[in-house]
């Protein structure tokens, strides 16, 4: 799997770290135990199969637009069997229309997902993945009511699953 990410500032990254590890601390699954030296708090902005240099090119080519403002808000629970706690990215137009030059950049790339397309695709950032329900219900008593984080996407990478690497556009 091939994705475009979004990095967050300072202020956002560690915000995010820093529920990560509440979270961990609490005995519950985060992202906080993923130790590669490549994970960092994101926004995924698309996933494909391959992306070719070409393509690549012309997503590194939109990066110039950063930084963009962002602002963290509530939680949000994803999946179904298996769940997913992330917090949603509050959608503002400059976000929206990076994720509709990217999706249109890279519309002739294999396998992109149908919940990555404008217009369904729902940015966040997530906290932790593979939970149970009781353990998403341990995660939101933990995390309580959270504070909308305003701050900004500074960077773009690429991150390549099947050579586990990731590179700055």
């Amino acid at each position: 799997m091939q994705t475009v990410e979004l990095l967050l500032d300072e202020l956002g990254d560690a915000a995010v770290r820093g529920e990560w590890q509440r979270l961990a601390d609490a005995g519950l699954p985060s992202q906080a135990l993923h130790t590669g030296s490549t994970n960092a708090p994101h926004i995924t902005l698309a996933v494909a199969r391959a992306i070719p240099e070409a393509e690549e090119a012309a997503v590194a080519n939109l990066s110039k637009a950063l930084p963009l403002p962002v602002e963290l808000g509530a939680l949000v629970v994803f999946g179904s069997r298996r769940l997913a706690l992330a917090r949603l990215v509050l959608a503002q137009p400059p976000l929206l229309s990076l994720h509709e030059q990217t999706a249109a950049a890279l519309q002739d790339c294999p396998g992109v997902p149908q919940y990555l397309v404008p217009g369904r695709w729902t940015p966040h950032v997530t906290l932790a993945r593979g939970l149970t329900p009781s353990q998403v219900a341990a995660a939101l008593e933990t995390l309580g009511q959270v504070d909308v984080v305003s701050g900004a996407v500074t960077a773009m990478r690429r991150w390549d699953s099947d050579q586990r690497q990731a590179w700055l556009l």
